[in-house]
């Protein structure tokens, strides 16, 4: 029979395809690049961590880790951790924090502008009008404004976090007419503290953690502090029986998201957009959460014998007197001040009395059906 190949040739082949063995045997194929390793936060709150706001710290950070894809990854820390809860601004700027869930209205002694970039009655608007002013009518970027230009601070400021409307609060006895909270010490946060001092009430601004011993030692006699469901969590109703509502020092209060601006400009432009998206959205998530967890709290506190009294509407409008001189003073000598200010006026102007006209009033359809059910009356 007829060789196909010769011998020589046979034996190249068989030595090539050793040879391919050998390879293939010891060949691996290369492995996928390392994936980079997250971006890492530490961010303190300025709040108890049995907190309603500190629900909705964690909520951001829980949707923006989540958004993030596992590429960015932030320690949530509670008030104290690191820093006094009113020093979360200087150390975020310092880079002591990456980030810090506050308000700015914790330093308005520093620029008086935060004011109404942050809380009060801000000329009728609620929380879907001020959320409409911040995003659509410039509020986000005077709030840039007042931190990087006229505080000169290295940070970047979103509102996150929406925590009203809140009560007046908390009294050891019953307030029937305004000679009876007149000259009584009360724990107040921003423009309430400035307003209800001008009506005669010695008003005075400590941390959520410091209420309860200072109304127990007596050296404060009634104090606000955000809502039935915090009070009641912080013990509020153990040491003060008498809880009023409304309140006009806070219909609209909203709190910040703040980032040491040079962390912010290392990030890629998609985990900036996801951390502005986060935090549009967190915004409304814990408003509702908010609302249904006063709404069961306040029940609780009527069933164990809190009195929920309604304010009356001469302290109320004495309150709302005294806010607009105060803020017509401070627009009329500091002009960021009167640039905010108009902002807010320019968009109120328009969404308020729109809505006033347009839309159906919220008692007249509520009461029609929940008339007998409302437990707040006159």
């Amino acid at each position: 029979m007829r060789r196909l190949i010769s011998l020589r040739s046979a034996i190249a082949l068989a030595v090539a395809l050793a040879l391919l063995a050998f390879l293939a045997g010891s060949y691996s194929a290369p492995t996928p690049a390392t994936a980079q390793a997250p971006i890492k936060w530490k961010l303190q709150s300025a709040w108890p961590p049995t907190s309603i706001v500190q629900d909705a710290a964690k909520l951001l950070v829980e949707m923006i880790e989540k958004n993030a894809g596992g590429r960015l990854k932030i320690e949530l820390l509670p008030a104290g951790a690191i820093v006094p809860a009113f020093e979360i601004q200087d150390a975020v700027n310092r880079g002591v924090l990456d980030a810090g869930h506050t308000t700015p209205g914790y330093i308005i002694g520093k620029l008086q502008a935060f004011i109404p970039l942050t809380h009060g009655p801000l000329y009728g608007m609620d929380f879907i009008d001020y959320f409409g002013w911040y995003w659509e009518g410039g509020g986000h970027e005077l709030l840039q404004e007042a931190y990087q230009k006229h505080l000169k601070m290295n940070v970047v400021s979103i509102q996150v976090h929406p925590e009203g409307p809140q009560a007046m609060g908390w009294f050891k006895k019953e307030i029937k007419t305004f000679a009876d909270v007149k000259g009584l010490k009360y724990r107040i946060y921003g423009i309430g503290a400035e307003t209800y001092g001008k009506l005669g009430i010695s008003a005075v601004t400590i941390p959520g953690g410091e209420i309860v011993p200072a109304l127990e030692r007596g050296v404060i006699d009634g104090a606000e502090w955000i809502n039935c469901y915090d009070d009641k969590i912080l013990g509020l109703d153990k040491v003060a029986k008498f809880h009023y509502a409304p309140g006009m020092h806070e219909p609209v209060t909203v709190g910040e998201l703040i980032i040491n601006k040079t962390k912010w400009d290392a990030l890629p432009a998609d985990l900036k957009e996801i951390i502005k998206t986060s935090a549009q959205a967190a915004y409304w998530v814990h408003f509702v959460r908010f609302q249904e967890k006063t709404a069961k709290a306040c029940a609780e506190l009527i069933a164990q014998g809190i009195k929920i009294i309604k304010t009356s509407d001469e302290l109320n409008n004495r309150f709302l007197k005294t806010y607009d001189e105060i803020q017509n003073g401070y627009a009329s000598k500091d002009p960021f001040y009167k640039k905010v200010v108009d902002s807010q006026t320019k968009y109120a102007g328009l969404l308020v009395p729109y809505r006033l006209s347009y839309w159906p009033p919220y008692n007249f359809i509520g009461e029609h059906y929940w008339k007998e059910k409302i437990w707040l009356k006159k």
